[in-house]
């Protein structure tokens, strides 16, 4: 199975080991394009071609080794990702949210983070979860119904998926504000997307961070879509300027670009860690899949739109990149590859293995000392389970 998508394959791509500004590819851009003359700033280090450009305010430096590290985290990310949507059209998961397109913002802002630090993710975060250390196939117990979570989240400092849509944030917000009263020069890490920046609690945890200077940073992934419903009908300003109002700085990046988004948000985390506040950061992406494996993109986008974010492929671009560079060879490809291949059957099997959870397990631990309404659904639930043939419903 391979970890690139065709049409971004197609696509041309200059050969060049010379670093340019950031302004001459802006200036490039808004010749290619008559709407980019009105689109807001993007911090981007690493244009769609492949090609390294500097930033006044964001710039990083990593070894040819850090390079490709990013690139596998990117590959083999894809890859689990892909295996999970398959395992999901074959019934062994009951649904399955997929983050193709979204690698580049997952990776790279979860390699900025400190093992101190801690992160609130929704439940798109697999290449979080993976640069925390999460057995990927612990993410897929909840989806196959198997446990609620599958991981202690004080472990990696990764909570469990959070399906509510939003109410991460204000966990996020406590937990920071928390770690500032504690005197900790950890920070804390909030995933959500654009359609969660709609949802209260989201802009209530603005509110808090803001007042009470916690250092928490927001990342949200404006991938486009909010299931059916594009960004427009959610913002009329970009989201990163919502920030100002609340009175914390806020950064729009290439979300696509895996340098740009280590780069802002290791910035962002250090000066919530030198006890600066919050930061919003909107990484610009696009979700390539759709929403969840139960909805079907094709009835409300265009594939004229998919295919133009596929030429901004995050994975094919640093790709480019260590090829002109001279930084990756064919042995590295090749190699990673195999590993790619050995993953995905690694998920297949543990997937399939998982063993049928005890019904009656859902009654433990909602209460650590026990309650009576409880017990009474327990023992209703033992007596419905009972009166079926066998003992237990199929």
């Amino acid at each position: 199975m391979t970890v690139e998508s065709t049409a971004a394959r197609k696509t041309t791509r200059r050969s060049s080991g010379t670093k340019r500004t950031a302004s001459a590819s802006t200036s490039t851009t808004k010749k290619a394009t008559a709407t980019t003359a009105t689109e807001p700033e993007l911090v981007q280090l690493l244009t769609p071609e492949g090609e390294r450009v500097q930033h006044p305010e964001y710039d990083i430096d990593l070894s040819a080794e850090e390079l490709r590290g990013l690139y596998r985290d990117m590959v083999l990310t894809r890859r689990f990702d892909a295996e999970a949507t398959a395992l999901q059209r074959q019934g062994e998961l009951g649904l399955w949210a997929s983050l193709l397109g979204q690698e580049a913002a997952q990776i790279g802002s979860g390699r900025a983070l400190r093992d101190d630090d801690y992160v609130f993710p929704t439940y798109r975060e697999h290449g979080v979860a993976w640069c925390r250390g999460v057995d990927p196939t612990n993410l897929l117990g909840m989806f196959r119904g198997v446990n609620n979570g599958g991981w202690d989240p004080n472990s990696n400092n990764f909570h469990l998926y959070t399906i509510v849509l939003g109410s991460q944030t204000l966990h996020a917000t406590g937990y920071a504000m928390g770690i500032a009263k504690d005197g900790a020069d950890s920070a804390v890490l909030a995933y959500f997307g654009d359609g969660a920046s709609s949802q209260g609690d989201v802009n209530e945890s603005f509110v808090f961070s803001a007042v009470y200077n916690a250092p928490v940073v927001f990342f949200c992934q404006n991938n486009q879509w909010a299931i059916s419903e594009p960004i427009e009908k959610q913002t009329r300003v970009p989201l990163y300027q919502r920030a100002r109002g609340f009175g914390f700085p806020g950064v729009r990046v290439d979300g696509n670009d895996v340098l740009a988004c280590l780069a802002v948000t290791r910035s962002a985390l250090e000066r919530a860690r030198r006890g600066e506040g919050p930061t919003l950061i909107e990484a610009f992406t696009y979700r390539m899949a759709a929403h969840t494996t139960s909805d079907d993109p094709t009835r409300y986008r265009r594939d004229a739109e998919r295919e133009a974010w596929e030429a901004k492929d995050p994975i094919l671009r640093l790709k480019a990149y260590l090829e002109n560079e001279g930084h990756a060879d064919a042995a590295f490809f090749e190699e990673l590859e195999a590993e790619s291949e050995a993953l995905g059957k690694h998920v297949r099997e543990v997937v399939r293995a998982m063993p049928v959870p005890d019904h009656m397990a859902m009654f433990d631990n909602v209460y650590a000392d026990g309650h009576a309404l409880v017990d009474e659904e327990r023992a209703q639930y033992a007596a419905y389970q009972a009166s079926f043939e066998g003992g237990e419903a199929e």
